[in-house]
């Protein structure tokens, strides 16, 4: 029953700015704290077009999955918080590509704002190994 939980940040992300990790991994799986579209230098994609804000909040959260020893193809769960339920075609359409073969179960939920005024917010579970 001690299984001790993992946390970490992986190389290729800007550091939490909170008090959290990016990633803990425990009994055999990895959970993604919500990614946002920040780059690796720390620079703030608010002001990006919101396809742009998703492919750089993909990005993060494949880099993590990656860096705990998982991969897209090994996600269990994924959750996304969106701005605009306006934007949930466009969303679905770059996540298809991104997901490819991979049909984790998924929610996609409109909220009202997000923080720094980001458009989209995803968390994800993986499986390591």
């Amino acid at each position: 029953m001690g299984t001790k939980a993992e946390y970490f940040n992986p190389p290729g992300l800007s550091r939490p700015g909170g008090h959290y990790s990016h990633a803990s991994i425990a009994s055999g799986l990895v959970f993604v704290s919500g990614q946002l579209p920040i780059t690796a230098s720390g620079k703030l994609l608010n002001e990006a077009s919101f396809e742009e804000q998703v492919n750089q909040t993909l990005l993060n959260v494949k880099t993590v999955l990656e860096a705990a020893g998982s991969s897209v193809a090994q996600l269990v769960q994924v959750r996304v918080f969106i701005t605009s339920i306006g934007n949930w075609p466009a969303f679905n359409q770059i996540y298809k590509e991104w997901a490819g073969h991979s049909f984790p179960a998924r929610a996609v939920v409109p909220v009202p704002e997000l923080h720094y005024g980001f458009s989209i917010e995803v968390e994800a579970v993986g499986v390591v190994g």
